[in-house]
């Protein structure tokens, strides 16, 4: 089939987008993504990739230090305009992307996230073809920063619920955002996790952890200023933060003795991960969406070979305690933190054992053939 995928998310940083689409190619169907913010030179192999541009953003913290008064004033600025410039981006996103879809064929229309939704609807509905609904997340539950908006949250959720019913099929990452979904009275819904391939062995992994790794994005309800005060009591275990910033958070999170990188390539962290023994998936107990999260970097570290550091949420838990690949903390409380490190470190030979026992599960091999049975239905 032509298939025609849209997604806000920046192309090149959405592994899971990017994971699809190649499945999706490798299996020979013909894959056009529309998506944003792609860099020069971006490839997926066998995949079309067409870039709507890269939204304004509302300033940068960088520069010299303002005033405390002046900082205030522009931190109550950005709480205030945030939904109101999420809802720009959004739009014109929509009028960009619909310029583009209208010379591109296709047999499916396959919308990721909620904000690609409405679009994806319309064009399903005047090709008269299938329309897929990919949940990465619990959209009206992600906490969000900026001014809260009921209102327009309802609406939005209503909406969600109106099309996702529409769907043929309904793709997320979670047993328990599925089961909310189907609630919602949507049908053909399907768990497709955000497992990553197993190229092979693993890593050789240190004989003993020396430091914990979080591989994400440093932003606001991650639990990463937890992470960084247990810094300093880990028995001598480092703590290294790598992944894209948000500025205006980055530059409140500085603590002494917590190395900071840019973001690397898939290879190059798995290394990293073996490097340290130990991979940090925190996370705030806060938005009801954290309660179903499943991190990509709960899946990578399965795949590079380490046991998980990662905070006590239901869905996380379910996967760390069935597959004892890890141990869990209590979010929010640094005490539990520096416990569980401890608790890695006594049974890390023993972790690493049901780490590599746990791959052919948690890996996207299995998701992979979810995703592919999927779309064979959708062609009877």
């Amino acid at each position: 089939m032509k298939v025609l995928m849209l997604v806000q998310s920046p192309v090149a940083g959405d592994a899971r987008v990017q994971r699809e689409a190649a499945t999706l190619a490798g299996a020979g169907h013909e894959v056009t993504i529309i998506g944003r913010g792609v860099p020069a030179g971006h490839r997926l192999p066998a995949v079309q990739v067409l870039d709507t541009g890269r939204p304004a953003g509302l300033g940068s913290s960088a520069g010299p230090p303002a005033r405390p008064l002046l900082t205030q004033l522009r931190a109550g600025a950005r709480w205030l305009l945030l939904p109101t410039h999420r809802e720009r981006v959004e739009s014109a996103w929509r009028s960009a992307a619909a310029g583009l879809a209208r010379d591109v064929a296709a047999d499916v229309v396959h919308a990721h996230d909620r904000n690609t939704l409405a679009l994806g609807a319309c064009e399903a509905r005047r090709r008269d073809v299938p329309l897929v609904y990919d949940a990465h997340e619990l959209w009206s539950d992600r906490g969000l920063p900026g001014r809260p908006t009921p209102v327009a949250d309802r609406r939005h959720t209503a909406l969600e619920t109106t099309w996702g019913q529409a769907a043929r099929l309904v793709l997320t990452v979670s047993d328990g955002i599925a089961e909310i979904l189907r609630s919602r009275g949507m049908t053909n819904v399907r768990v497709v996790r955000n497992t990553f391939p197993m190229l092979g062995e693993a890593p050789e992994p240190v004989a003993s952890a020396t430091g914990l790794l979080y591989a994400g994005r440093i932003a606001p309800n991650r639990d990463l200023e937890v992470l960084c005060a247990a810094s300093s009591r880990l028995g001598g275990m480092t703590v290294t933060l790598i992944g894209p910033q948000d500025a205006h958070y980055a530059s409140s999170l500085s603590t002494p003795g917590v190395e900071r990188r840019p973001p690397l390539e898939a290879d190059d962290l798995d290394r990293l991960y073996a490097a340290h023994g130990i991979a940090a998936v925190t996370l705030t107990s806060g938005p009801r969406n954290h309660q179903l999260a499943l991190p990509n970097k709960l899946f990578h570290a399965v795949r590079a070979g380490v046991p998980v550091l990662a905070a006590d949420l239901p869905e996380i838990r379910r996967v760390v305690t069935s597959h004892d690949i890890g141990e869990l903390y209590r979010p929010g409380d640094v005490d539990s933190l520096v416990d569980a490190a401890a608790r890695v470190r006594d049974r890390y030979g023993h972790l690493l054992q049901r780490v590599a026992a746990a791959r052919p599960t948690l890996s996207w091999a299995r998701d992979a053939r979810t995703l592919l049975d999927a779309y064979s239905e959708l062609q009877r």
